[in-house]
């Protein structure tokens, strides 16, 4: 009897994963349009300026197809942001978390490098960075947070969230503050949400948007341009 309740209970927990993995966001037709300005390598997707500034390695949010930020990486390579964007298994930077390892290597040239990412993928950055905080200079964390303690780096940390944002855990967020280090820069998009940081439609639990896509990624790609300097 025990073995045949253990076997129904694994089934359910192999049928309750597949439609949680299934339940995924889909890039719109413009995101994947604005791919094909990338150069493909592997598992990433670079998008390359003509004079590059710096490097940023890009790990998507949970459950939302990579091509979905696909926009923020072209805003980025027009501010001089050589950007490569991340795909991930089955679309969750949880299970791939070691994916950044040989990337800055593909373009040697660059000096400064920064990684982060959108809600779990800035999280599954934050805590890669934990252990690579020499090869790094600065997390980028979009609707996210780190759990990973960070403030004896030199590092900087820049948090970008909007006002909107109904699936960003604020009091989560809020216990993090203490995991960064003295360069944390916090920016706040006025009526921005959760899923305009990438272009996949409208996410569960999000609060609505008084301001375009367009005008967050424009004003989000601003904020990290500004680490720069």
């Amino acid at each position: 009897m025990r073995r045949y309740l253990a076997a129904a209970l694994l089934l359910l927990a192999v049928i309750a994963g597949a439609a949680y993995v299934g339940d995924n966001y889909d890039a719109s037709d413009a995101a994947r349009t604005a791919m094909q300005h990338g150069v493909h390598y592997g598992h990433a997707q670079a998008f390359v300026p003509e004079e590059i500034r710096a490097g940023l390695i890009f790990y998507p949010g949970g459950k939302v197809d990579h091509a979905a930020y696909a926009p923020l990486m072209l805003a980025l390579r027009d501010r001089g942001i050589l950007s490569l964007l991340v795909d991930m298994p089955l679309d969750l930077a949880v299970l791939d978390m070691k994916a950044a390892d040989g990337l800055r290597q593909l373009y040697p040239q660059v000096e400064r490098w920064m990684i982060g990412g959108h809600s779990l993928g800035g999280a599954m950055a934050a805590s890669y960075l934990s252990d690579h905080t020499d090869e790094y200079d600065a997390l980028v964390l979009l609707g996210a947070y780190s759990t990973a303690d960070l403030s004896r780096t030199n590092l900087s940390v820049l948090s970008v969230y909007g006002t909107q944002d109904g699936v960003l855990n604020r009091e989560k967020y809020e216990k993090c503050r203490g995991n960064y280090p003295q360069q944390f820069v916090e920016v706040v998009i006025e009526g921005g949400c959760h899923a305009y940081f990438g272009d996949y439609g409208e996410q569960k639990g999000d609060g609505a948007a008084s301001i375009s896509r367009e005008a967050q990624i424009e004003q989000t790609a601003d904020a990290i341009e500004a680490l720069l300097k």
